[in-house]
């Protein structure tokens, strides 16, 4: 039903209806915020960025083929919003390391107790951080894998990459903010592997 309804407002806001195009605002705005907050630096630079993808998706709908999802665009969208803010504010930040696979980003949902709880906001703050501190390519890539749920070629379509970019940049990702975690004492670092040992430091 949802699709249908969505699809709906689609037509009528590439005709010009602006009150369908507020429909479609209404269901992803809380989305787009989500997407952007992580990956700029303040709520103000979250907000204007989200506002200025709600912007460009509406001066681009009429061109919008629908060869990927509504979201997926809208997406890609507030991903270049951010970046272009993030550059505009000279806010990226240096490039470093390498590969890794397994860093999961997410808390555990079962009922904490009172240290239990103060230890998984110490973590969320400190993962929020560690993301601000990525370079945007490998921030928008990360957090629309681990934050958004998209699939490798849902990330692709969005961020306009092939999928072995895209999953170049999540695993850089992953294992910057990996290192972020370990150097504050709140990641456990896996065990060291035969590889490892052979690679030494770079």
């Amino acid at each position: 039903m949802t699709d249908l309804r969505e699809q709906r407002w689609i037509a009528a806001a590439r005709e010009g209806d602006q009150g369908a195009f507020e429909e479609l605002v209404r269901l992803y705005e809380k989305r787009v915020l989500a997407l952007t907050l992580r990956m700029c630096r303040n709520p103000e630079d979250a907000a204007e960025a989200a506002q200025e993808a709600f912007f460009a998706a509406w001066q681009g709908l009429r061109s919008f083929r629908g060869d990927s999802s509504f979201s997926t665009w809208l997406y890609r969208l507030a991903s270049n919003a951010c970046v272009d803010l993030l550059r505009r504010e000279g806010k990226r930040q240096a490039d470093a390391s390498l590969d890794d696979e397994d860093l999961n980003l997410d808390i555990p949902a079962s009922i904490p107790s009172p240290q239990e709880e103060a230890e998984r906001r110490e973590l969320r703050e400190q993962i929020e951080e560690g993301l601000r501190a990525l370079p945007p390519e490998y921030r928008e890539a990360l957090v629309l894998r681990e934050i958004q749920q998209l699939r490798y070629d849902e990330i692709g379509k969005a961020l306009e990459l092939d999928i072995g970019t895209v999953k170049s940049r999540i695993s850089r990702g992953r294992k910057k903010l990996r290192s972020f975690l370990l150097a504050r004492g709140n990641f456990s670092p896996p065990p060291p592997s035969k590889e490892t040992g052979k690679e030494g430091r770079s």
